[in-house]
């Protein structure tokens, strides 16, 4: 036994009409998602763009750290003399004979 469905051009205009109503529906549901992203990028951005002056200044005498360790070498060989005075100096020091 065979259904036959009698549809009509009526019928076929009715059903592009609904997927069409439903496809513009998921577009504007897509756009309104991504106008509410964009929203929250530009808020974030908004909130880095305050903060970029402060870590420009914090960041800004990085480049002397470079003379440091030179410095540091310096440090470390008048310790060294230093230390060798005073252990001169108190040789014997304390000693009971």
């Amino acid at each position: 036994m065979t259904l036959v469905l009698a549809v009509s051009d009526h019928t076929f205009w009715g059903i592009a009409l609904v997927i069409g109503l439903v496809a513009a529906l998921v577009v504007a549901a897509l756009l309104a998602l991504l106008i509410k992203s964009v929203r929250s990028i530009e808020k974030s951005v908004g909130g880095l763009l305050e903060v970029a002056p402060a870590v420009a200044a914090n960041t800004a005498n990085i480049p002397q750290l470079e003379a440091t360790a030179p410095v540091l070498a310096l440090i470390v060989e008048e310790a060294v003399v230093q230390d060798g005075y005073m252990n001169a100096l108190t040789d014997g020091f304390g000693e009971t004979t």
